[in-house]
């Protein structure tokens, strides 16, 4: 008799039962700690962590510190690790009217075909976007969006979400699935969430989705599973063993699987088909469960959806058609400015409470001068209000017959409301602005809680409450004193006690030390400096020595920037007092370099690579890396100036082109040589050719 296959010494079905026996006694131990709905009894519970005991004890190799036997009970928490998701999560391109819908659908028939295209229509759910992954079967991780490529894993609250199995059913499951989908909290509960949350004395939710990310984001699950939230899916990432041929298909597929999908899509062979259900929804938006701004259109077929590709960030092969906003009429009761963390100073409206789309709305914006005149507001009109995207609140215009003959002309303010300096409204711009960026202190409130939000370091307890008081108190004047802090910044503020102060304290040494420099030089509030913006940036100028050495014309340089945000940014480093913060900035211990991968001497220098069509062994995302890890350049469009094209499967007409132009094109295999070997031995796989020339490559 054979004996026993063994793995490290371990036989492999003490392996097997000693993994079973972990899932069993892990899954029972969430369901009873934090959604308290135990499912087997405390003695079947006992029996299997015996077992598992004995089993480790048998085999010491398998106590690891993730076996439960090393965990405490009900210790359950979600620390929002940042994961990126598997394949990229893209936005969708907007619509508004049908005749940019009939737009969008000619471009689609003109690429696939008249008659070809089938077009699946579903509900645009209001609520907050999440990508879940299952292995095997298992779930092993929920994610929020997230940048799209990277989210925070949340993974214990959505286990807690009704109708999310943690296990597939069915004979079929696939080895790999990522799905997506939104979370979001049922609008006929919202209400009664406000009114628990008001009677705890607490801040109530401003509209059902921030209901749904506030509840999802939770740092103690057991919190998100008392709150009613809801999943519905709605598309597709990595897959294997999961090939449906159409995306309506792939529902019936995921609905038999045990996951959650709704009943209320529909496909089309004819776009009447879609203009029906467009105008049924409009009438019904408020007859579902949830919050909706308008409907997806998709082609159902997957293939088609491969042949049509997706730009930077839209797929071309689905579009959101949204409904206007709901709008009401109310008293605008005075023009207030704010002033925000880069100086901008805007108006915005006081309003007699309204509700708008089920949320009561006392503010809107004005945006700026020119848009007050324009919509011809003043103190004392009856105004249109709506909310933008059914988000943000915004006056429209005045009605004249409901409104005061001879109103008060808006005046706009000479000098900042907060610090009294005087103003200005730079050439060629929209808004005013307070030059006061180092004693304004409505500028140091938002500076500091931005420096601190998630987006830029992340300072967990560094709140808005948390900043005014600092600075209130005198304890720090600026961002830079925010990297000073001590447990002595805290002493004799009210509601900081130990645990809140170590919280506050803990977080800052983390983002000192873990952060990367994007987010530093996100939190420093220069305008036009955002994520994506200081991504760019910190991959040329990789510490921020560097940076502030640089000039605006190599600023410029930097991939996405150009001249006018580069001179902006230039400016804000050559300004005495920024020096200074940035010196004390330094001198606090922060991470001011980002650790770069060594590549030698970056092949890839000055080579433009453009991917088009899917890749086997590559998703964009990975294959963009890997070409500007190597200090090469992506681009999404084929010129003269393109260094070589990279072909997969289905390709758009950018094969055409670079055939057309001489261009060299590589396929997946000539790409690894390019990034193994660089771009001289790539060209030689196509017959040599030089770069820079206009012949075409191989003549």
């Amino acid at each position: 008799m054979a004996a026993e296959k063994t793995v490290d010494g371990v036989p492999a079905s003490a392996l097997a039962r000693h993994a079973e026996l972990s899932q069993t006694i892990e899954d029972a131990a969430y369901r009873y700690y934090v959604l308290d709905r135990p499912t087997i009894t405390d003695a079947d519970y006992d029996a299997a962590m015996r077992e598992l005991e004995a089993l480790e004890d048998a085999h010491p190799a398998l106590r690891t510190p993730d076996s439960p036997t090393q965990k405490v009970g009900g210790t359950y928490s979600t620390l929002f690790t940042p994961v990126e998701h598997i394949e990229r999560l893209l936005s969708l391109d907007n619509t508004f009217t049908y005749d940019e819908l009939a737009a969008w659908e000619a471009r689609v028939v003109r690429e696939v075909g008249e008659g070809t295209a089938r077009w699946l229509c579903e509900l645009k759910i209001d609520g907050l976007a999440v990508d879940l992954v299952y292995e095997d079967g298992r779930l092993v991780r929920g994610a929020t969006r997230g940048d799209g490529r990277t989210g925070e894993d949340i993974t214990p609250n959505i286990r807690t979400l009704d109708g999310v199995p943690t296990t597939l059913q069915g004979p079929s499951v696939p080895r790999l699935l990522e799905v997506r989908g939104e979370v979001f909290f049922p609008t006929e509960r919202f209400a009664e969430l406000n009114a628990s949350l008001v009677e705890q004395g607490k801040a109530p939710f401003a509209n059902p989705r921030n209901a749904a990310a506030g509840s999802l984001r939770q740092k103690d699950p057991r919190i998100t599973a008392q709150r009613p939230l809801r999943l519905t899916l709605h598309g597709l990432g990595a897959r294997d063993g999961f090939d449906p041929p159409t995306q309506s298909e792939a529902y019936t597929r995921l609905q038999e699987l045990g996951l959650p999908i709704s009943s209320r899509y529909q496909v089309h062979e004819t776009f009447e088909g879609v203009h029906g259900y467009l105008e049924h929804w409009h009438e019904h938006r408020h007859d579902v469960e949830h919050d909706i701004d308008g409907v997806v259109i998709k082609v159902d077929q997957l293939a088609l959806q491969g042949r049509l590709g997706a730009t930077s960030r839209f797929p071309r092969w689905a579009i959101a058609f949204k409904y206007p906003p709901e709008e009401v009429n109310t008293r605008l009761l005075d023009i207030a400015m704010n002033v925000g963390r880069t100086g901008r100073v805007t108006p915005f409206a006081v309003l007699e409470p309204v509700q708008v789309g089920g949320v009561t709305v006392s503010r809107a914006t004005l945006h700026n001068e020119d848009e007050v005149r324009r919509r011809d507001v003043h103190v004392g009109d009856t105004v249109v209000v709506r909310r933008a995207g059914d988000v943000i609140p915004e006056v429209v215009t005045r009605v004249p017959e409901l409104s005061p003959e001879d109103p008060p002309a808006f005046v706009m303010p000479t000098e900042c409301p907060e610090c009294g300096t005087p103003l200005y409204r730079p050439e060629g711009d929209v808004d005013w602005r307070c030059p006061n960026t180092v004693g304004c202190p409505a500028q140091l409130r938002e500076a500091v809680f931005h420096l601190a939000g998630r987006s830029a370091l992340d300072i967990d307890g560094l709140g808005y409450e948390t900043a005014i008081a600092l600075l209130e108190a005198g304890r720090i004047r600026d961002i830079g004193g925010v990297f000073s802090l001590t447990r002595e910044s805290f002493e004799g503020l009210r509601g900081f006690g130990q645990k809140k102060v170590d919280q506050i304290l803990g977080s800052l040494e983390t983002a000192k030390t873990d952060r990367p420099l994007w987010r530093l030089l996100v939190g420093l509030s220069i305008r036009h400096v955002g994520p994506p913006t200081a991504q760019a940036i910190t991959r040329v100028f990789t510490s921020l020595a560097d940076l502030r050495a640089a000039t605006a014309e190599q600023i410029a340089e930097v991939e996405g920037v150009g001249p006018v945000v580069a001179g902006v940014i230039a400016d804000w480093f050559a300004d005495e007092s920024h020096q200074d913060l940035l010196d004390r900035i330094e001198a606090s211990g922060m991470r001011t370099r980002d650790e770069v991968a060594d590549v030698g001497e970056r092949p890839l220098e000055g080579v433009s690579v453009v991917v088009t069509g899917t890749l086997e062994g590559f998703s964009r995302d990975s294959a963009t890396a890997a070409v500007q890890d190597r200090g090469g350049k992506i681009s999404s469009s084929v010129s003269k100036k393109t260094s070589f094209v990279v072909v997969g499967e289905s390709p758009g007409s950018k094969a055409d082109k670079a055939a057309a132009l001489g261009v060299p094109v590589l396929d997946e295999a000539g790409f690894r040589v390019l990034l193994e070997q660089g771009p001289d031995a790539a060209r030689a796989l196509v017959g040599g050719g030089d770069e820079d020339s206009d012949e075409p490559a191989g003549s």
